[in-house]
């Protein structure tokens, strides 16, 4: 009995310790953690990360949310450092299957900030070539159908590097893009080259006759149109002039109700209304 009570004991004060020097951890990772949050918002804020995303086609799907970008960035970065001083404060007990997971998401954490990144640079440049696109052949009917497919295609590239960075759905992204490439160049193998010559000569003159006489056109449109500075700088002072506008607006004060103002308002209105009978 004697001895029980002494390896209980042993066994207590041999964890105190430990538990404490976790407490601390944890409390030290959370205010570490709270502080780089903040930063990291404060500094995306700053350099225009939000704005940059809003061009984009990740803007529409955080307009109803009630985070921005960098909002969530910077929630990422939160809880990257509490992953970080879990994996520490647990590693205070010493080997043990929980700080083991730990340490493994926190090897996988570097893939999801690429990934990201690579997201919101596609994205922002997808928007940029839609916007040229429009700007430079905007007067044409296909224009537009143009700028649209070439923003898809730079998304979609986008998308699967983002998810072979992550080593997601690579049995299926890698298979697709594969088979459509495949695809086309069958089509083009078997078809210009097989038996669908002459339907694909007959075809490839009509395109080459309206592409010689689209050349004319294109060329004026492109030559109209506004330069790659003066679009992003009309780009700019829209976005500049709708932030104004909604921040001068959110600033203007609103009357408060005076019903002694109120009341002598109507005494003066009652005293000055039209009276047919004092007609000189």
């Amino acid at each position: 009995m004697q001895n029980a009570l002494e390896n209980a004991l042993t066994t207590v004060v041999a964890f105190v310790p430990k538990l404490v020097l976790f407490l601390v951890i944890l409390v030290i990772g959370f205010l570490v953690a709270k502080v780089l949050a903040k930063a990291v918002n404060a500094v995306l804020e700053r350099v225009g990360f939000d704005r940059a995303i809003e061009r984009g086609g990740i803007g529409r799907a955080l307009e109803k949310s009630k985070y921005d970008a960098s909002d969530i960035l910077a929630k990422l970065v939160y809880y990257a450092v509490l992953l970080f001083t879990l994996q520490l404060a647990f590693s205070a007990f010493g080997p043990n299957p929980i700080s083991a997971l730990l340490t493994a998401i926190i090897a996988y954490l570097p893939r999801v900030f690429v990934a990201i990144v690579i997201v919101v640079v596609a994205s922002a440049i997808a928007a940029g070539a839609k916007t040229l696109i429009e700007g430079t052949l905007g007067g044409l009917s296909y224009g537009k159908v143009l700028a649209n497919i070439a923003a898809v295609f730079i998304l979609g590239l986008g998308i699967i590097a983002a998810l072979n960075q992550m080593g997601i759905a690579t049995t299926v992204t890698m298979p697709v893009l594969i088979a459509v490439l495949a695809t086309i160049a069958g089509i083009l193998i078997v078809g210009v080259g097989g038996g669908l010559v002459r339907p694909m000569q007959s075809r490839w003159e009509s395109y080459l006759t309206k592409a010689e006489a689209e050349a004319p056109r294109i060329r004026e449109q492109a030559a109209n149109a506004p330069s790659v500075k003066e679009q992003v700088r009309s780009k700019k002072d829209e976005l500049q002039s709708g932030n104004g506008s909604r921040s001068t607006a959110s600033k203007q004060p609103t009357a408060a109700y005076d019903p002694q103002a109120t009341a002598v308002y109507d005494q003066g209105v009652g005293a000055t209304s039209y009276d047919p009978d004092q007609r000189s």
